[in-house]
């Protein structure tokens, strides 16, 4: 590793819109989505009610919980130090790339796509802070490696929890089921690394003075984090909330300031919109036109709705047309690849890394990867 004075970084510095205390200028997709809502209101009216039946209050009340706690661990000084030792380790960019990937692959596969990006997007943002790193790139290949290490476990991601409910196999039967299109998957991602990160040594950036860990504040995040997960496992949703909040309320106040409420805003209306435009008449008529049972064209078909309404609903929606469950489930898994709306991940990735430009970088990197995954999956269902 070098010292950034006798090497120049191979990126540019990140800026300052990239820190912790600045969010993405302008916050366009929520808005976009605002006006989404407003036209269903006008066009096809509900009772207020209605609208709050759409929301999976599930899912926020998760993601609410998981960015206050992740707030708590990020002001602890744990991810400062943590990054530190790590820089300390790693001599070339490929190398810290390929280590961040596979292990938000691995992790997703067992705590879940979005309890690893939680984990994962601040600690690389915290080491792009004191290295020369491509943020952007790294974020998006870690919401790629999430999208495809989810994909392979029932309890990866809420689309695979659905799906082997309704397939009857047992826990490893579906991971078999799941295997073929993951292995490809993951191969196309760590050649994503290979030819988008280049083996070039890490430039530091001068040594800013270490923020001192608070282990209090830190054993508190692990501990709600523990008592988080179980009351979401024991649907004790308000529970949790109660705890995590109360406790933060109670003992460090400044870390409710950092959770990023237009997220949680973002991903309610999403559900708004998307599960609006999913009961539309036209979409319903075109699913029973199309010959989308199996094979191939379930397939293509899971990945097209994916893109346009998310994978989670598309699962949903697309159960009781398509009879051919693996080519559903890989279906779903491989569009949460392409557009940002693919997959909730995507969009908490970018979020959590608040990046001035991540929907461009992002879709630069997804779009292609998507149509490469998609084709090679394919020659599966053939």
């Amino acid at each position: 590793m070098t010292d950034s004075q006798a090497t120049p970084p191979p990126f540019p510095a990140a800026s300052k819109a990239d820190t912790p205390e600045d969010a993405p200028g302008g916050n366009h997709l929520l808005w976009v989505l605002v006006a989404v809502a407003i036209g269903f209101a006008v066009f096809n009216p509900r009772a207020p009610a209605d609208y709050l039946k759409l929301v999976d209050w599930q899912t926020v009340g998760a993601l609410a919980g998981l960015l206050a706690i992740t707030q708590g661990v990020e002001r602890s000084g744990m991810l400062q130090a943590t990054a530190q030792k790590l820089l300390g380790r790693m001599t070339d960019l490929r190398g810290l790339a390929l280590l961040l990937t596979a292990a938000a692959a691995l992790l997703s596969a067992l705590v879940t796509n979005d309890v690893s990006l939680f984990l994962l997007v601040p600690l690389t943002r915290v080491l792009a802070t004191q290295a020369h790193l491509p943020l952007a790139r790294l974020v998006v290949l870690e919401a790629l490696a999430v999208n495809a290490g989810s994909a392979l476990t029932p309890i990866g991601n809420p689309q695979n929890l659905y799906l082997w409910h309704r397939s009857g196999d047992s826990f490893f039967g579906f991971m078999g089921m799941m295997a073929p299109t993951v292995a490809v998957m993951l191969f196309w991602l760590f050649v994503a690394v290979w030819v988008l990160v280049p083996k070039t040594a890490i430039a530091l950036k001068p040594a800013p003075d270490a923020a001192p860990v608070q282990p209090r504040l830190l054993t508190l995040a692990g501990v709600l984090f523990v008592a988080f997960v179980i009351a979401l496992d024991r649907h004790w949703l308000l529970a949790g909330l109660g705890l995590v909040f109360g406790a933060f309320l109670l003992l460090y106040p400044r870390v409710l300031r950092g959770v990023d409420w237009a997220l949680l805003a973002i991903i309610a209306l999403m559900f708004v919109d998307l599960r609006q435009l999913a009961e539309l008449p036209a979409i319903a008529a075109l699913l029973k036109q199309w010959p989308i049972n199996e094979g191939w064209r379930a397939y293509l078909a899971a990945i097209a709705a994916s893109q346009v309404i998310s994978n989670v609903p598309a699962a949903i929606l697309l159960d009781g047309t398509v009879r051919d469950l693996p080519a559903l489930a890989a279906g779903v898994s491989v569009g949460g690849f392409g557009c940002v709306l693919g997959s909730l991940a995507n969009l908490i990735a970018l979020r959590l890394a608040k990046l001035p430009n991540g929907l461009r970088e992002f879709h630069r990197i997804s779009l292609p990867f998507l149509l490469v995954c998609a084709a090679s999956a394919l020659l599966l269902r053939l």
